[in-house]
């Protein structure tokens, strides 16, 4: 498979979770698409309030993060936050009331039918100071030096150009910037079967890179002060819950919840990662 096709794979996919999510259907495309109380545990156990997880429109909150980077970024009133991969606009309302009136957040994302899905949660919920903006996060759509911070949750795995991600995220921030990155990260190599699975790449563990390798890219790009914020398992029941997941163990011959899967399982982190532009 191609880098275009592998995008445009993940695009249908997340086109599709927000189809599903915006008719309130309790399917399983992805973890995320699960009840409501599966949505909360999940999100309360990946680094949310339960205030934070209220505040937010119904239907925003697909649970396809691994953290909360805005816990991470120390973000004042009156401040530019840009969320790369922002889906639904569960982070970007949880930014719009720390960030005030006078303050903007601008969501990048590749996926019509998930910025429409955005656009009507903001409008639900009268965040006015949230905007959604089509682009690709290699190639961010736009100014130099526009934001004070630039936040991502999970989606940084699935770009083939992760260094460009990063070396994009480094031009929009004005200096003195921070950056504040959810994503999961491997301590050891999955097997090449897996990390060559589209499954496993929508699922959001083949397209992991080792966590050295990923502060390298972060570095390369120009940033300074990366620090390791927080790093934990990636929340078993994420995994086992995954219908890419679970076709790819049936065609390997895993059991999802034997001992094998566990240890596979083991070598995945959620890692949330902070660095500043000097």
């Amino acid at each position: 498979m191609t880098q275009e096709s592998l995008k445009e794979s993940v695009v249908k996919n997340y086109g599709k979770l927000a189809r599903i999510s915006a008719k309130g259907l309790a399917q399983t495309l992805f973890p995320c698409c699960k009840t409501a109380e599966v949505k909360t545990l999940i999100g309360k156990k990946i680094g949310y309030s339960e205030d934070e997880i209220n505040e937010a429109p119904d239907g925003a909150n697909l649970g396809v993060g691994c953290g909360n980077p805005a816990s991470f970024g120390a973000i004042n009133k009156g401040e530019t936050v840009v969320d790369l991969g922002s889906g639904a606009g569960f982070d970007a309302f949880i930014l719009s009331p720390l960030v005030g009136e006078k303050g903007a957040v601008l969501g990048i994302d590749l996926a019509d039918e998930m910025l429409d899905l955005a656009r009507k949660n903001a409008s639900k919920g009268n965040f006015s100071n949230v905007r959604f903006i089509k682009g690709d996060i290699e190639q961010i759509p736009l100014e130099n030096e526009i934001a004070d911070h630039v936040i991502s949750n999970c989606v940084i795995n699935l770009s083939q150009h992760k260094a460009k991600v990063f070396r994009e995220a480094y031009r929009i921030l004005k200096p003195g910037g921070r950056l504040a990155v959810s994503d999961v990260l491997l301590e050891t190599e999955l097997p090449a079967i897996i990390k060559n699975s589209l499954g496993g790449h929508l699922a959001c563990i083949s397209g992991a890179e080792k966590i050295d390798q990923y502060l390298n890219y972060i570095k390369d790009a120009g940033f300074s002060r990366i620090e390791i914020v927080k790093k934990g398992e990636f929340p078993l029941e994420l995994m086992l819950a995954d219908p890419q997941l679970k076709q790819l163990a049936k065609e390997l011959g895993i059991n999802p919840t034997g001992r094998k899967a566990a240890k596979l399982a083991k070598k995945v982190k959620s890692v949330g990662i902070v660095a500043v532009k000097e």
